[in-house]
């Protein structure tokens, strides 16, 4: 590691890594040599995957000084950025001895974390002392975190950076023309389906081309292994498949995609979007990918991995979350007999991420005195 005083980023695993991505991305942007720390196997994976060669990766040793301050020593960093709630006492002793800046970002303290720090808030309020701001997901976090003992004047509710989601940069018609030669085919894009789910949606899809014949069904499995297990349960339905492999304009009923990195832009060609992961008992995924495209999302009733996501986007009019199969297929049917539904749902997802886009520069603009402070 040369001495070229990163910004240095800790996060813990993939879900941290993928929180602070849009914030990396603004720095590389920026020409400042970064490092990141991770714990996991998986978060070294990830984050070499997502930066490639524009950042240094290493893991984070055990939070003993001695391995801290060698560490610190090596990377001679110019700030730490520690997301959401990667406070290792050990770390933040030996930054404040090396007088390296600390900024906690994306910071969240969760329902089950806060009893924790709470039994130990004396300690808490003594490690935290040294960091110079928190920047919160959420007023519940910001109050939290002054409830185990940081100052208010320090604790700053900036949003969470995982809405500061970039738009797929994809030609729409393309996409569009690829799927439908028509151009005018309603499309129901079921996104990051597991098994069972498939024989659920394809048995409502008959009964929704009673109501709209010329309707579109584009399947796209979580997992590439279940690629051909899914091809033969379409055709077993006997519905005309296309497979999105085969690069020719479909005239399908359901079109499987059998690709990976190909959600993003699908969404933006979707009428009515379905998020997997919901009816199986699996909590659901990432419903931003949908919302930063216009798109909002309709899904069962597991949603637990991304419940805070979710419940901001229904509050927004941007998701509907079905409680049951039959309400699913009710919902889907709803938005095929009045299209109007379906468009004020991914109106709203618009207008929900554009609320949120103002998260990111709004943390680059407060620790751009950090970075100019320790930079000189």
């Amino acid at each position: 590691m040369a001495h070229d005083h990163p910004v240095w980023l800790h996060a813990c695993s993939v879900g941290e890594v993928g929180s602070i991505s849009p914030l990396v991305h603004a720095l590389i942007s920026r020409k400042l040599p970064i490092h990141i720390t991770v714990v996991t196997d998986t978060g070294l994976a990830h984050a070499r995957r997502q930066f490639g060669e524009a950042v240094t990766v290493s893991y984070l040793p055990w939070d003993i000084p001695g391995l801290m301050q060698r560490l610190i020593t090596r990377l001679s960093p110019r700030l730490l950025l520690i997301a959401e709630t990667e406070f290792w006492p050990g770390l933040l002793r030996a930054c404040r001895k090396g007088g390296i800046p600390i900024i906690s970002i994306n910071t969240r303290i969760s329902d089950r974390s806060f009893p924790r720090y709470m039994a130990s808030r004396w300690l808490w309020k003594h490690w935290l002392r040294d960091v110079q701001a928190f920047f919160a997901q959420s007023q519940l976090d910001g109050e939290r975190l002054h409830a185990i003992g940081v100052n208010n004047s320090n604790i700053h509710v900036a949003g969470n950076l995982k809405f500061a989601v970039p738009a797929p940069n994809v030609e729409a018609g393309e996409i569009r023309q690829r799927l439908d030669a028509s151009q005018v085919r309603p499309i129901l894009l079921a996104a990051s389906t597991h098994e069972g789910e498939e024989t659920v949606l394809l048995t409502m899809f008959a009964k929704f081309r009673k109501i709209q014949p010329d309707l579109l069904l584009v399947l796209v499995p979580r997992h590439p292994r279940r690629f051909d297990m899914v091809a033969e349960l379409v055709r077993s339905f006997g519905f005309k498949m296309q497979r999105w492999s085969v690069r020719e304009t479909a005239s399908a009923d359901v079109v499987l995609v059998d690709a990976m990195g190909v959600l993003a832009e699908l969404y933006t060609v979707a009428d009515i979007a379905f998020i997997g992961g919901s009816l199986a008992a699996i909590g659901g995924h990432n419903p931003l990918e949908a919302a930063i495209c216009g798109r909002g999302v309709v899904t069962g009733p597991h949603i637990q991995n991304f419940r805070d996501v979710m419940q901001r986007m229904q509050h927004a009019g941007a998701a509907i979350v079905t409680e049951s199969e039959r309400e699913l297929e009710a919902c889907i049917e709803r938005m095929l007999k009045q299209p109007g539904e379906a468009q004020a749902l991914n109106a709203s997802a618009a207008a929900f991420m554009q609320d949120q886009a103002q998260v990111l520069p709004g943390l680059l603009e407060a620790i751009e005195p950090y970075l100019s402070l320790s930079s000189s």
